[in-house]
């Protein structure tokens, strides 16, 4: 509290910024794919069966999603197995990648972090939240600290504003 008994937030005050990296996490609902089922006795793809397969399948049930295709198996695919199910799956899909739900998340999120505009956060302390998704996994981390260094930050910390650890702090030229 302040001497005029008002609430200070001292968080706020210190210019400290808030990265919550949960931002990065698609909005979309991620879906599978699987290939397996439409391989010929579990081994190999036939085209005009593969073909006829897709044909049969009701996209629009992707609609507004992404789409993770893969095979659950160890079969050989040719490239056009995932090009033909773009080619069915593109008209709904929000994004059709190749990989299991895992792997497109963690396409998606670098994605976003690479791309982001980090020239905002120039010059700034900023907090990397910590304890918060399982899916932001420590690559994450690593990926947006890179930028933020880059990016010519002041100071990074990890945590909580009441608890933090220090990680980077910009040298003196």
């Amino acid at each position: 509290m302040s001497e005029s008994g008002t609430i200070v937030n001292k968080v706020e005050q210190s210019g400290l910024i808030t990265l919550d990296l949960e931002k990065f996490l698609p909005k979309e609902e991620i879906v599978e794919f699987d290939i397996a089922p439409y391989l010929f006795h579990g081994l190999m793809l036939k085209e005009k069966d593969f073909r006829e397969h897709l044909q049969q399948i009701d996209w629009s049930s992707y609609e507004g999603k992404i789409l993770a295709t893969f095979c659950s198996t160890d079969a050989i695919l040719q490239p056009w197995a995932f090009m033909l199910i773009v080619q069915h799956a593109k008209p709904f899909a929000r994004r059709i990648l190749k990989g299991n739900t895992a792997e497109v998340l963690k396409k998606l999120v670098s994605e976003s972090i690479t791309l982001n505009n980090w020239s905002e956060l120039n010059s700034k302390r900023v907090l990397v939240k910590g304890c918060g998704n399982k899916a932001i996994t420590d690559e994450f981390y690593a990926l947006a600290t890179e930028k933020l260094i880059e990016t010519g930050v002041e100071r990074i910390m990890y945590g909580e504003a009441c608890s933090f650890v220090p990680v980077y702090r910009k040298p003196k030229n």
